[in-house]
């Protein structure tokens, strides 16, 4: 009997001593991080500059240069005030046409419209061309005042690019201003 004890003893201290190294060997393991982390042999690994060299900024590119892209615009309705719409005498004209970027260059705050024939009718000879991609719609609106004149009355626009190139179809506004009444 005393050499099963004496058995049973040693049995549990190996178990015990296992038990132990298996504890001690999970403390040394790696980490869960650092096991998921892929080895990547020297060779591929990227090469990063040195750590005092200032990094250089990247500039994202916004707009196509005039050598690598087309402007295009083409008119597709009148949104207010149809050809023909009779005005009263100085009233003021809240203009606006949908458009079709049809060309590949994106439109930015460097695009403009231009006045090019016609009567101005108050509006700025010059404005900004509402930003649009290649290949979408928009709305271009711009503010008249009709005379105070009665007649047919007809203001002329178009599109340039930041190169001051025209580009693409040209719009307009045609209104008949009526004569007071006595």
């Amino acid at each position: 009997m005393k050499h099963n004890i004496r058995i049973t003893s040693l049995l549990l201290s190996i178990l015990g001593m296992a038990i132990m190294a298996g504890c001690v060997r999970q403390l040394s393991s790696p980490s869960e991080t650092e096991q998921q982390k892929p080895f990547v042999p020297a060779t591929l690994a990227p090469t990063l500059p040195p750590p005092t060299e200032t990094p250089k900024p990247v500039i994202p590119v916004t707009e196509a240069t005039p050598t690598s892209c087309v402007d295009s615009l083409s008119f597709v309705a009148d949104v207010t005030i149809p050809d023909g719409t009779v005005v009263s005498p100085g009233s003021t004209m809240d203009k606006r046409w949908e458009v079709k970027n049809t060309g590949t260059c994106n439109w930015n705050e460097k695009y403009t419209l231009r006045f090019i024939s016609g009567d101005q009718m108050g509006a700025e000879p010059e404005q900004a061309l509402y930003p649009a991609l290649s290949g979408s719609q928009a709305v271009i609106r711009i503010v008249f005042t009709a005379p105070s004149e009665p007649g047919t009355y007809r203001s002329a626009w178009q599109a340039y690019n930041p190169a001051g190139q025209p580009f693409g179809d040209p719009f307009y506004i045609e209104i008949i201003v009526e004569a007071p009444t006595p």
